[in-house]
């Protein structure tokens, strides 16, 4: 995945921005496992960007390494749009950065259900002193290997958007 040439230079284009704007970057991947961290570190110089990076595969580790309540994951669930959010506000204060993306999913080929089949996302964006924003995707089942990647391109869209002009 971290040889994708259009993915290569999306991180290549967000480094370089990211670095000009002072910006700084923490990644909280579960479903991913490190995908999105692996993706913008591949670029030289991405260490002026890149912070740190949390793989929280299992509860456990989202509670204990960003700061997950695990009421509210027993309450809704690890891949919901509330623990997405607490991922990402958990991953900007742990790294004390500018910028936290973090995604929560089920990639499959097991795991899905009714409720949350397998290809269902949540990602959850959060910058220093704004909002903490969310996006949810349900891809289908594509496979482990595509829904990945097509996260993996979600979760750059995310961190592009920070370097988009507001009206």
């Amino acid at each position: 995945m971290i040889d994708d040439p259009a993915l290569l230079a999306r991180a290549e284009a967000l480094v370089a921005a990211y670095a000009a704007a002072g910006l700084t970057v923490a990644t909280a991947e579960s479903c991913t496992g490190g995908l999105v961290a692996g993706l913008l570190t591949a670029i030289p110089g991405s260490s002026a960007v890149v912070e740190r990076g949390f793989v929280t595969y299992s509860n456990a580790a989202k509670s204990e390494s960003i700061g997950v309540p695990a009421d509210l994951i027993a309450a809704h669930g690890a891949v919901s749009l509330p623990v997405a959010r607490a991922m990402a506000e958990g991953a900007l204060a742990q790294a004390r950065t500018s910028v936290a993306v973090a995604i929560t999913g089920i990639a499959g080929p097991g795991g899905g259900s009714a409720d949350k089949p397998v290809g269902l996302v949540h990602f959850g964006l959060a910058a220093a002193g704004g909002a903490v924003r969310h996006l949810e995707r349900r891809y289908g089942d594509l496979g482990r290997t595509e829904i990945r990647r097509q996260a993996v391109g979600d979760a750059m869209g995310l961190l592009e958007s920070v370097l988009a002009p507001t009206s």
